[in-house]
């Protein structure tokens, strides 16, 4: 193949990423990727154990014979949030096709769709540590797992008894210079209402909501931005309390640990009441366009006339159940942290909607630095959705990883950056889930560091790694595990 990053410094942390932007691996189909790990690591004479769901453990050993350093685990999730731009290469199918490179200044990005940077360049460090004969460092468990995107399914299922290293450096963070030391636990509940249908004829119109920032429900939900999911559903309340509409479809976003930035019902009405839909859908989407002015500018609202048509539509009762879910669930920042400024405590995002021919799904996903406290949300989404004639399941669940005053390995990592750069690391908490959690949980005095390049926009066809950034965090990676 052409190499787009041919020539970018440091050379084989550049190769790899390449080399598996190439691999499909959404969440839940990561055999591709699984296997190409193992093959490397075979190809290096490694040491490795590949799980049943596809996580892999490489070991490396210190090229010291007497060495009494400490194992170091490095860690990374393999997959990658799939969404892609809908007005381009609409055939690209991410579980076929590999992305597509480019270069801008001092970014890589993929044309039309998620870069995959989180968490590929941890992988693409992995790897590159894990070739490199010449570095003296401890010995090194590399740990590659699957499905983080999809609830930590992989990090959830590892047999973490097999790990000997008690030191752990993940390295799923988007912003250089700074030291995560705690992040949230996450879980996400599935809202299910029936519904009934019954057959109506009239107009069709098809009400969109698009062109939205989105961005990853944990690190972008401090930026207000707005969630298309619950902007049409209150656009369709809206058009509730002016005229009558039959719902038709109704559907949005792609996967929980993404705002939505795109949604769209379809909708039946009288001919008579063209002109009042069209004039409540432009002054809904001027006051919506006004409350999200400086954040959202590019967002559209509108309604497109289909023409005369005949369908199956939700009965009032399923349409009223479905329109109270969407205008009385949570949204967004719930709690900010009292001890940390700027730190969001507990927040909600409906990243999923999906009407079927029984059922209307809503997926919610629920963060939270205190786990009571996204117990309590849990709940208070139960009972909304038993309100609306529905019911909850879990889907997932992971812990927490908490803050502690003494870390030996934070303390080397900031030691480390101050002598490399001239100055203070910046250390912060993390809204975001991350697999620390887990493995905080279930590794018997684990000490855990978490850090990476700047990366942009994640979870949107907007993501760029800066490579300048993905060079200096690696040189500092190196000179971490050459000091420990």
């Amino acid at each position: 193949m052409d190499r787009i990053l041919s020539g970018l410094e440091p050379e084989r942390v550049f190769y790899y990423f390449e080399e598996i932007s190439q691999i499909p691996r959404p969440s839940g189909r990561c055999k591709m990727i699984s296997d190409y790990v193992v093959n490397f690591a075979k190809d290096h004479n490694l040491e490795y154990v590949q799980d049943s769901l596809g996580n892999v453990l490489v070991r490396k050993p210190s090229n010291r014979e007497d060495d009494n350093r400490p194992v170091v685990i490095l860690q990374g999730h393999m997959d990658m949030v799939c969404e892609k731009n809908y007005d381009y290469e609409a055939k690209h199918d991410f579980t076929r096709d590999g992305l597509k490179l480019q270069l801008l200044d001092d970014y890589i990005y993929a044309k039309g769709t998620t870069l995959g940077a989180d968490d590929g360049i941890a992988v693409a460090y992995m790897l590159s540590i894990l070739e490199d004969d010449s570095l003296d460092i401890p010995e090194i468990e590399a740990l590659f797992t699957v499905d983080e995107e999809d609830g930590m399914k992989g990090a959830l299922a590892f047999d973490t008894s097999v790990l000997k290293g008690k030191l752990l450096i993940n390295l799923d963070h988007e912003i250089s210079g700074e030291l995560l030391t705690c992040s949230a636990g996450g879980k996400r509940v599935k809202c299910t209402v029936p519904v009934r249908y019954k057959k109506v004829s009239g107009v069709g119109y098809s009400i969109i909501v698009c062109g939205l920032c989105g961005g990853h429900s944990g690190m972008e939900i401090d930026k207000g931005r707005g969630n298309a999911n619950l902007l049409l559903g209150r656009l369709l309340h809206t058009i509730t309390k002016n005229m009558d509409y039959s719902l038709k479809y109704i559907g949005g976003g792609l996967t929980d640990s993404a705002i939505p930035r795109e949604a769209k019902a379809e909708i039946i009405i009288d001919s008579k009441d063209i002109d009042t839909l069209e004039n409540v859908v432009e002054k809904y989407s001027a006051i919506i366009c006004g409350e999200f002015e400086g954040i959202e500018d590019n967002m559209m609202i509108y309604a497109e006339n289909k023409g005369e048509d005949t369908a199956m539509c939700l009965d009032s009762e399923s349409k009223r159940h479905i329109g109270f879910l969407l205008n009385t669930i949570p949204d967004g920042i719930i709690k900010m942290s009292r001890k940390n400024e700027g730190l969001v405590r507990t927040s909600l995002n409906s990243g999923i909607m999906q009407l079927s021919d029984n059922e209307f799904v809503l997926i919610v996903n629920m963060r939270s630095l205190a786990e009571s406290e996204k117990e309590a949300l849990a709940d208070k989404i139960e009972y909304l959705a038993e309100m609306a004639g529905g019911t909850i399941s879990e889907e997932y669940d992971y812990p927490a990883w908490e803050f502690h005053e003494e870390s030996n390995l934070r303390r080397t990592a900031f030691e480390v950056y101050q002598k490399m750069f001239g100055h203070n690391p910046r250390l912060r908490g993390f809204h975001a889930g991350l697999e620390c959690g887990v493995f905080y949980k279930r590794i018997e005095g684990v000490d855990i560091i978490s850090f990476g390049p700047d990366i942009t926009n994640i979870h949107t066809p907007k993501e760029r790694l800066s490579i300048s950034s993905a060079k200096k965090v690696y040189e500092y990676l190196i000179e971490i595990l050459k000091t420990i």
